[in-house]
């Protein structure tokens, strides 16, 4: 069996990624975006053919489900005009909808795949006639192998260090290309990043560094702004690996990133930043703390 792997945002390319490296099928990669880098790293002597040539060389298709580009759902769309079966891994546990529309019209997969308990609930009451297939997540297994090795290295690190990793998401953006709104959710992750600096101190008091991670589709120089606020404790990073810059931090915090869950896989502290006018957190693993209640729970014990 040979299957096409079609790929742009980044969070499903960790995944697909992660399951090409360890399938048992022959595959071509269709590629755009952050997965070409994501994929190059894991994959580095993978076939990479057009979507054309990738469908008609396949028994089956398998893409991702991202929100930067159509890229995905034409993919999805083409593979079902050319009679072969495609499914669609959600890699995410928010805008199940929205991830199949294209233009005016829903593109559904066969079938789907998820990673886990929460996603399997929220999909089949969303895609009921939808077969939905709960598999085991290769990344996050990759992960937890990596947390345990990383973890014995790190002690030193943290030795009489207090650090924050805050993950960015492109908010805005995926808000206007999706609905015409940069804030139709309520809040910017500009709005995000000066909720969390202001309301620091209900965090963690003795804070010594504050490590701002790039999203892998922000540019940089995207939140230079924000160093402004204190250089010394601010860094901007990109370079490192996510699973690095987690273990090498106690506490993560973003607004709905898949970073916070990876965070939870380290036992870090992790805690979701949405400002009050911001809707709520939609990330289901309920040991995510809310910055909101947690303010809340503090000013009242004051």
């Amino acid at each position: 069996m040979h299957v096409a792997i079609v790929s742009h945002d980044a969070g499903g390319a960790e995944i697909l990624s992660s399951w090409a490296h360890f399938c048992k099928h022959s595959f071509s990669l269709v590629l755009a975006g952050p997965a070409l880098k994501i994929f190059k790293n894991k994959c580095p002597h993978a076939e990479i053919l057009s979507l054309e040539e990738a469908i008609k060389k396949s028994d089956w298709v398998l893409c991702g489900t991202g929100w930067q580009t159509s890229f995905e759902r034409d993919a999805i769309k083409y593979a079902k005009d050319n009679k072969k079966k495609v499914i669609a891994y959600l890699d995410h546990w928010v805008n199940y909808k929205e991830r199949f529309h294209n233009g005016l019209d829903q593109i559904f997969p066969d079938e789907i795949w998820v990673a886990d308990k929460y996603a399997e609930k929220i999909a089949s009451n969303i895609f009921s006639d939808i077969p939905i297939t709960l598999i085991d997540n290769p990344y996050f297994n990759e992960l937890k192998t990596q947390i345990k090795k990383l973890s014995i290295d790190n002690e030193k690190y943290l030795e009489n260090k207090k650090s924050i990793l805050y993950v960015c998401e492109p908010k805005k953006e995926h808000a206007f290309l999706k609905y015409g709104d940069e804030r139709y959710w309520g809040y910017t992750e500009d709005d995000a990043l000066n909720y969390f600096y202001k309301n620091l101190k209900y965090i963690n008091k003795d804070i010594k560094e504050i490590k701002v991670r790039l999203h892998p589709s922000e540019k940089k120089g995207k939140y230079d702004w924000f160093k402004n606020f204190n250089s010394r404790l601010i860094k901007i990073v990109s370079e490192e690996s996510l699973i690095v810059d987690i273990i090498n931090s106690d506490i993560i915090v973003g607004c709905e990133s898949m970073a916070l869950v990876v965070g939870l896989l380290a036992n870090k502290t992790v805690i979701s930043g949405i400002p009050p006018n911001g809707r709520q957190c939609q990330l289901p693993q309920k040991e995510i703390i809310h910055l909101r209640d947690l303010i809340a729970s503090r000013q009242l014990n004051a």
